[in-house]
């Protein structure tokens, strides 16, 4: 079985309206895709994980991710940190989209075996900024992916940021771009519930998105 990597250019109708300003100009030039780009129309919840996470949380999201699974709740995501790596293989059980976008090209990259019956069943999207020159990952290209996935998403949930690390960081840029934020509420997060992050609970966040799963409108990038 074969799939057929796509460019969408910012003058293709297929443009997500997310990845521009408010005078129109694109953030990236142009995406790469694999995979049903319809899933794009969908409500999507941004997911970010700490490489570092204790053990709570890693319960917790755990539960989390099979409760958005469950509810059939659109998650968008790298997918690189180990608990986000867990979540990926949890969320691909299930019958919902998911969206991947690697920090890297994906016109030469080698399909995990894991991802070919959901883009086969049109149910999984991968989506990368990154052209086929960027075939490594680079911490410089980690940030401009989750810039990507944050820009995309309706809302950005963040599992856990362990603090002064990087995922940290970049919370602080999501709440700066006006993106709603959310965490799990708990003790663990007491930074994230600091900065300004909105606690939940996974039964909340399923309730409210599975409600909800149409494409909310988003407020343009300055």
């Amino acid at each position: 079985m074969s799939f057929a990597v796509s460019v969408v250019d910012s003058t293709s109708t297929d443009f997500p309206t997310s990845l521009r300003t408010r005078d129109g100009t694109p953030v990236f030039p142009r995406i790469w895709a694999l995979g049903n780009l319809t899933i794009l129309q969908r409500r999507l919840l941004g997911f970010f994980c700490s490489t570092q996470c204790p053990g709570e949380m890693i319960l917790r999201t755990y539960d989390l991710a099979c409760v958005l699974r469950d509810a059939g709740v659109t998650v968008i995501s790298g997918f690189h940190s180990p608990m986000e790596k867990e979540c990926l293989t949890l969320l691909l059980r299930g019958t919902q989209p998911v969206i991947v976008c690697p920090a890297r090209g994906i016109e030469r990259m080698r399909l995990p075996t894991a991802w070919k019956a959901p883009l086969a069943e049109n149910r999984l999207l991968i989506l990368s900024p990154l052209g086929v020159k960027q075939r490594r990952v680079t911490a410089d290209l980690a940030e401009k992916r989750n810039e990507f996935v944050a820009t995309l998403a309706d809302e950005v949930f963040v599992a856990h940021a362990a603090r002064g690390s990087k995922t940290e960081r970049f919370c602080h840029d999501v709440l700066a771009w006006g993106k709603p934020l959310l965490t799990l509420e708990s003790d663990e997060n007491a930074s994230l519930l600091a900065l300004g992050a909105r606690p939940v609970r996974p039964e909340n966040v399923s309730d409210q998105w599975a409600a909800n799963p149409q494409k909310l409108p988003q407020k343009a990038q300055v």
